[in-house]
């Protein structure tokens, strides 16, 4: 029965989501499984993984074979290369202190990587958001500006209607005195 690690889809139409498997190669996809490894959601930026670190691992050095785009989560969780270390350690190429200090470090340095995606994905939101306030303060102080002309010039209408009848009333008892 050879085994595969693959994703099973949940979630509803156009917002999936998916368990990471260990599953008998010949049963669907979605169907029976041995057991549940973790969760993957694509739907978050950048997408969520939920993994069970040492049972991935377990199974990986069981002969389970990844499907490739679980291939490419496990990468990036860590999981391939804690097996390629492990199996190293079993060669004799090294041993498990070396192995468990390059996994740290490599551990921090895609710690790092996440951190400043976060943040530069923060960042452009923020710079985003900053854009679109100033872009409508500009039109609200146009639409100000305008509006004031528009109040200034029914002022002088209303003044010069204003003199102007002043001046026929003024003019008015001028011409009864004569």
């Amino acid at each position: 029965m050879p085994v595969k690690i693959r994703l099973s889809r949940q979630g509803k139409k156009g917002s999936a989501f998916y368990h990471i498997v260990a599953a008998d190669s010949r049963a669907p996809r979605d169907g029976k499984f041995i057991e549940r490894l973790g969760s993957y959601n694509p739907n978050t930026n950048p997408a969520t993984i939920e993994l069970n670190f040492d049972k991935a691992v377990t199974w990986l050095l069981d002969g389970a074979q990844p499907t490739e785009t679980c291939r490419a989560i496990l990468s990036l969780k860590g999981v391939m290369m804690k097996k390629h270390l492990l199996e190293g350690v079993r060669k004799g190429a090294f041993t498990a202190e070396v192995a468990e200090v390059r996994f740290g470090q490599w551990l921090t340095e895609k710690e790092s990587k996440i951190e400043a995606k976060k943040s530069s994905l923060k960042r452009s939101k923020e710079d985003e958001r900053r854009a679109r306030l100033a872009a409508e303060t500009k039109i609200k102080e146009a639409r100000a500006a305008e509006y004031a002309k528009k109040l200034a010039a029914q002022n002088a209408q209303a003044a010069e209607a204003e003199a102007s009848a002043e001046d026929e009333g003024a003019q008015a008892p001028e011409v009864a005195a004569e």
